[in-house]
């Protein structure tokens, strides 16, 4: 039988000027939340695809039945890095 552990993720993201500040903050059940913070420009974030739109963009391409040649877009990742999303 497993226990109960519970995780709580949050990610907070805020554009500037310059460009957009990513915090990430996790607590493990009673401990003590993480917190750690990420800084992109913001000619690294350009056409970059939040998971809710890359939720969107899925179910657009399974009801087309169709992928286009060399689809990709700049995404942050679980762990708030930036990494590119290819479809």
């Amino acid at each position: 039988q497993l226990r109960t552990h519970t995780v709580e993720k949050k990610t907070h993201m805020v554009v500037h000027q310059d460009g957009m500040i990513v915090t990430k903050t996790v607590r493990e059940g009673q401990a003590e939340p993480r917190c750690w913070s990420f800084s992109y420009d913001l000619s690294e974030l350009q056409g970059l695809m939040p998971e809710g739109a890359t939720i969107l963009l899925l179910r657009l391409l399974a009801f087309r039945w169709s992928v286009p040649v060399g689809l990709s877009f700049p995404a942050i990742d679980s762990e708030g890095h930036l990494c590119l999303s290819v479809y």
